[in-house]
């Protein structure tokens, strides 16, 4: 088990084990009650500059990807994020982007995995 990503717009499933959204910006037609969620990690996400800069441009994931890494090395959040998977036999890492591969989300589960955690790709 470990950690994995999902689109919050997919139904939960008992299989998620404890779900976390980890965006800044709560997604747009989804209801509270039908996220399910244990918790909303809005500090965990990319700083508002970083995002809006990225706003989403394949062409600049790499470098997008580099530079959240390096918030997330500085950021109380994301340890606190990495001693969720010592608490919980799965973590769902929640995500409102509509392409699955290209977003914080999975360099976010990246860069748990870097740091010990087990994910789940």
């Amino acid at each position: 088990m470990g950690y994995r990503i999902k689109r919050v717009y997919e139904p939960a499933e008992a299989s998620d084990g404890y779900r976390v959204l980890v965006d800044r910006l709560w997604p747009r037609g989804v209801r509270k009650e039908r996220a399910e969620l244990d918790e909303w990690a809005k500090d965990v996400s990319p700083s508002p500059d970083l995002r809006t800069e990225w706003h989403h441009h394949r062409e600049r994931f790499d470098e997008f990807a580099a530079r959240y890494r390096e918030e997330l090395d500085r950021n109380a959040a994301a340890e606190a994020l990495l001693g969720l998977g010592a608490e919980h036999d799965r973590v769902t890492l929640l995500f409102g982007a509509r392409d699955e591969q290209v977003n914080h989300a999975a360099v976010l589960l990246a860069w748990l995995g870097d740091h010990g955690a087990s994910v789940e790709s």
